[in-house]
């Protein structure tokens, strides 16, 4: 919440349809509207962002993100923000009264999600610039006419976003040689054990950002590569593991990756709806080679300690369809022992496809995936480390013969 600004307008943008945000950034980069703001007495317009849109535009744009779910009732106390804009999913419904409470100016942008108290300034996407301007004048008035104590916490992190699943590509290869082949070849030597998306909510009935930051740090410092989109990947940057210099807390060989390619053990991917980057990165190990023939058969896992919404188990499932061990935190909503959770939790994993888990304790999901990876490494015959062999010409020359003689 550090990146709030007590001399310029404080517009934060919540929810999860990229469009609103984009046009809010052109519109606090409008000269008219800068220099109302001016008149106003700020020194600029400060845009921030919170959830799922605000980490799609800390990747695209590097615009500054004031908290994950559990920040978005926090924030407003801080008195600073002169704005917020929501449209969809994981919105508070305490947001609008308690908006009021600070004179904050509070809006709801989609038709399908209206809330009492509200004001709503409808989103056209053909016209995007009709809400987003009129938003913005909105908290210069604000700023103009604020009347509550401003307490900003001076609290600041740093991290390294925007890894797509394309620039992953280009990171390990180069610009010429663009490959996962680098990636692939560290799972087979060892010197990264798996590969783990950690993704998803910050659940109220849970200390905020604990379960995520702990497994996290478990996990990395077991080899495993972790990979983040949503909520989670606020979390991990505010306890400061996504910077490259956070590869001290990881085992030796995911510390020797880290530290040669100059990434974090953490890679953020982006909003929680973006989980289909991590799959197309599963894919594109499948293609590569050397670890089997089909997404099952990846030394992978999914988790989502702190779920809350339903779309998480919507998207649990999708990728479970997909072929890779998910487990879930806080609770799990079958009953144990009938015959639908005994198909999630094993019957699925039979048919090829992946299987459900659960666990409350970020040292019991830790376990339960390091144990599945171990199990698909033993499947593909690359358990243990392997020694990495030089080949000078003669040795080149050597297989040439073999393949001649095959």
């Amino acid at each position: 919440m550090g990146c709030l600004d007590e001399k310029q307008v404080n517009i934060i943008v919540n929810g999860h349809e990229p469009n609103l945000f984009e046009s809010i950034i052109a519109s606090v980069n409008d000269p008219k509207l800068l220099k109302e703001a001016e008149k106003a007495g700020a020194e600029g317009i400060n845009i921030l962002g919170m959830c799922c849109s605000g980490a799609e535009v800390l990747s695209r744009h590097g615009v500054p993100h004031a908290g994950n779910f559990m920040s978005t009732e926090a924030v407003l106390i801080t008195g600073a923000v002169d704005c917020m804009a929501v449209d969809v999913q994981c919105i508070m419904p305490a947001l609008a009264p308690l908006a009021e409470c600070y004179g904050t100016k509070f809006f709801t942008t989609n038709p399908r999600a209206k809330m009492e108290g509200a004001q709503h300034i409808e989103f056209d996407e053909f016209k995007p610039r009709q809400c987003s301007d009129k938003i913005v004048k909105e908290a210069i008035g604000r700023f103009k006419n604020r009347k509550v104590p401003i307490v900003i916490p001076q609290n600041k992190s740093l991290g390294i976003h925007g890894f797509s699943h394309e620039y992953i590509n280009y990171m390990l290869g180069g610009t010429f040689r663009a490959s996962y082949v680098p990636l692939n070849d560290n799972i087979i030597n060892g010197r990264i054990r798996g590969v783990v998306g950690v993704v998803g909510c910050t659940n109220p009935r849970v200390r905020q950002d604990y379960v995520h930051v702990e497994l996290v740090k478990e996990l990395i410092k077991n080899d495993i590569l972790v990979v983040q989109t949503g909520c989670s990947q606020i979390a991990l940057a505010k306890a400061g593991l996504m910077k490259p210099d956070a590869s001290v807390l990881a085992g030796d060989g995911l510390q020797e990756v880290c530290e040669t390619v100059g990434m974090p053990p953490v890679l953020g991917l982006g909003s929680c709806v973006d989980n289909s980057r991590i799959l197309i990165a599963c894919a594109e190990m499948v293609k590569t080679g050397g670890l089997g023939d089909s997404i099952a058969d990846l030394p992978v896992a999914g988790v989502a300690p702190e779920w809350y919404s339903e779309k998480a188990i919507a998207i649990g499932q999708y990728v479970v369809a997909s072929g890779i061990y998910t487990v879930f935190g806080v609770t799990f909503p079958t009953i144990a022992d009938t015959k639908f959770h005994n198909l999630l939790f094993d019957g699925l994993e039979k048919q090829g496809f992946g299987k459900w888990g659960f666990a409350k304790e970020p040292d019991q999901m830790a376990a339960m995936i390091i144990d599945h990876i171990d199990k698909k490494r033993e499947a593909l015959g690359i358990m243990g480390e392997r020694e990495r062999v030089l080949m000078d010409m003669a040795d080149r020359q050597a297989l040439e013969v073999e393949e001649a003689a095959e």
